[in-house]
């Protein structure tokens, strides 16, 4: 699992494996694979923010209702959707720089309460600042860009955005940048002795984390069609978080993963009727507890420990 080119193949057979089981399935179904996809490129982010550089973020769906906010708003406008896109991955990507100041002078709970604080002062503009973004009123009849407007076509568009996003985020990984983030992950102060700009780098995990966000929101919208701020209030942050975690926070697998459960889990425990959200929190809490390095971890065990055939002795 850890060999580089054999995980980048699975993250983009998981991708393939989404768009194929899209042309038998009906509308719902394909609905939830274009979440997985969305909400995993939004992992994705919150990932390296998390994972890789060890900054933690609760603001992650800020940043994705800032790029679903820009695309329901300029898009009536006449705005392609690309540009709207990139407009709301760099309104992200300058907050996310923003955002990382802070980081370099406070960490761990002090750095999630900043985060947090960002998180709610971005839901009350997006509740209260009417005359921009309609209130709890919401935007709806979001219309999707030409030619994904068929549910297929914009499961496709997003699985193909989430292919860009995976092949970007491996070769990032794979840079110095990545062995950069690494450092700064597991010691600071020693990174800073070997030369890492650790102002710099900090400040770009948030930059880059915010943006992938913002990139996953301006997809999210057209994908339902209708917006309203609660979407993108603190619960969707602590969904993300929960995403990386139960993946595996810091391996490239993990928000592919972590995506799947949060997706596909509560709808198979629907059935349960006013107890799906209980057996769901109790099987998340088991995973953590007997696997803290989450779904990634559990299944290299599992590799680990399967029996290797005995080889045959040579014929006499």
């Amino acid at each position: 699992m850890n060999h580089p080119y054999r995980v980048l193949a699975i993250a983009l057979l998981l991708v393939l494996v989404g768009g194929v089981a899209g042309f038998g399935l009906k509308p719902y179904p394909i609905y939830l694979i274009s979440q997985w996809a969305v909400y995993t490129i939004s992992a994705i982010g919150l990932n390296l923010t998390l994972g890789y550089a060890g900054q933690i973020s609760l603001a992650q769906a800020s940043f994705v209702g800032i790029g679903a906010y820009a695309t329901a708003l300029l898009m009536p406008h006449g705005v392609p959707f690309g540009v709207t896109l990139v407009i709301g991955a760099a309104i992200s990507f300058i907050l996310g720089v923003l955002l990382g100041f802070p980081a370099l002078r406070v960490q761990g709970h002090y750095l999630a309460f900043v985060t947090l604080a960002l998180a709610t002062i971005a839901f009350l503009v997006f509740r209260n600042e009417s005359w921009l973004t309609n209130g709890t009123s919401g935007i709806d009849k979001i219309v999707r860009p030409f030619p994904f407007t068929s549910d297929l076509a914009y499961l496709w568009l997003c699985l193909g955005s989430l292919a860009i996003v995976t092949l970007g985020t491996w070769w990032l990984l794979r840079s110095p940048w990545g062995r950069a983030f690494l450092a700064l992950r597991e010691n600071p102060v020693r990174a800073s002795s070997l030369g890492v700009d650790v102002r710099m780098y900090t400040l770009l995990a948030f930059a880059i984390g915010a943006a992938l966000g913002g990139v996953s929101g301006a997809l999210f919208a057209p994908l339902g069609q209708y917006i309203e701020p609660a979407e993108f209030a603190l619960p969707l942050s602590f969904s993300l978080l929960l995403m990386v975690v139960v993946g595996g926070s810091g391996s490239f697998l993990g928000p592919f993963l972590g995506a799947m459960v949060a997706v596909a889990l509560p709808e198979v425990l629907r059935s349960f009727q006013d107890y799906y959200l209980v057996i769901y929190g109790v099987m998340v809490i088991l995973l953590l507890v007997f696997s803290p390095d989450g779904l990634v971890g559990l299944i290299e065990r599992a590799v680990r420990r399967r029996p290797v055939a005995a080889p045959a002795e040579p014929a006499k």
